[in-house]
């Protein structure tokens, strides 16, 4: 998604774009099908998308506003609790499938003159030459160009081609992700309950009459493998207990999946004439559901400035073009991955003094109205 995005909003400003993707992207929507993997898409992400005109058709698919968040710990009474209306802002964002923001993108890319799209097909060499950046592909094909954007996830080919190394960790966490139906409506609302082995969150969809969630249950590796093996009523009976029926009984699961958590983080962004965004410079925590969200920040200040060094005739893969990138999206990305560590630690350990702390400090922030919304503006990427 993030790779799609810096291409259309290159594309958007006049450049001759090639995209290659390693995969042929599926470019049907099946109203009936709801895909297990999904973004909680700020108000920062929702302005760029409106800007390179992709919005409206993703509309026209699916999204889904979330106006509330809910969010209480499992070892004692701390809770919160997020309104749009305490900013007087129409929601805290939008549930989204990531296959409808790949789809709205590719469609929108497609018609493009000035975009072509090479897939599939996967980068095997890369190097930097006295005319610009040079990819060789697996099809034999060579492409040249002032500047390559290195979007290829958090396992990326590309950046160890070019000899970037990366710092980090695994977590003793996975991720297990799936749609449910419950009992009840979602209300709009997305759920979050910290546990023990980590936090289970209910993501609102818009389907079946407000009673579908994608979830994101992160455990540890033993009982998310136990967890995948259950059978569909013994699940939802479990996700039923470990969400303390907030929306009642779970009464179906589809599509169940599980991978490993872990941060990663590279040392530089920028190589002359590559660079590096999403994922592929920076892999976070789920729990508060900003990985993607980084990725379009980071797209919209690398769209910033090769605009700015187009205007003033400057190369845009140059080391003065790209420094100044790093320089502002490095900077914010390393507080926002900190920041989910220390939360991730902080909410999956059962010390009694730490679980008594976040308790009062959930509970505190929840009835300090201005530091409670500096919070939710800071998150929905306005401030």
């Amino acid at each position: 998604m993030v790779g799609a995005t810096a291409a259309l909003g290159c594309a958007n400003q006049g450049l001759q774009v090639i995209l290659i993707e390693a995969f042929q992207p599926d470019t049907t929507f099946n109203r009936e099908f709801i895909n297990n993997r999904v973004s909680a898409l700020t108000r920062a992400s929702e302005n760029l998308l409106v800007e390179l005109g992709v919005w409206s058709d993703m509309k026209g698919m699916r999204i889904e506003p979330y106006t509330d968040m809910h969010v209480w710990d499992a070892s004692g009474n701390g809770s919160i609790h997020f309104d749009a209306a305490e900013i007087a802002e129409p929601s805290l964002g939008h549930i989204v499938e990531n296959h409808v923001t790949q789809l709205a993108l590719w469609k929108r890319l497609e018609s493009h003159d000035n975009v072509s799209l090479i897939c599939p097909d996967r980068v095997v060499g890369v190097s930097r030459e006295s005319n610009g950046s040079k990819v060789q592909l697996e099809s034999g094909l060579m492409v040249n160009g002032s500047l390559v954007v290195v979007a290829d996830g958090k396992k990326s080919a590309v950046r160890d081609m070019l000899g970037i190394e990366t710092s980090g960790w695994l977590y003793d966490q996975h991720a297990l992700v799936a749609t449910i139906t419950t009992e009840k409506g979602h209300q709009h609302t997305a759920w979050q309950r910290f546990m023990e082995k980590g936090p289970l969150a209910f993501l609102p969809l818009g389907h079946n009459a407000d009673k579908s969630c994608s979830i994101v249950w992160s455990t540890s590796p033993e009982q998310a493998e136990q967890l995948m093996a259950l059978e569909e009523q013994a699940f939802c009976e479990a996700l039923t207990e470990a969400s303390e029926a907030v929306l009642g009984k779970v009464t179906n699961v589809k599509d169940r999946g599980v991978f490993p958590l872990e941060l990663k983080h590279a040392k530089t962004y920028i190589r002359e004439g590559f660079v590096l965004v999403g994922d592929a410079a920076h892999a976070i925590h789920p729990l508060a559901g900003q990985g993607v969200n980084l990725g379009f920040l980071d797209v919209i200040a690398l769209l910033e400035v090769i605009s700015n060094a187009t205007g003033q005739q400057r190369d845009i893969g140059g080391m003065h073009t790209l420094r100044k990138f790093e320089r502002e999206r490095k900077a914010s990305n390393v507080t926002m991955l900190a920041a989910m560590d220390g939360f991730k630690r902080l909410f999956s350990n059962d010390i009694m003094a730490l679980s008594k702390m976040r308790n009062a400090g959930l509970s505190i922030v929840d009835n300090l109205g201005p530091l409670k919304q500096f919070f939710v503006r800071y998150a929905m990427g306005l401030d």
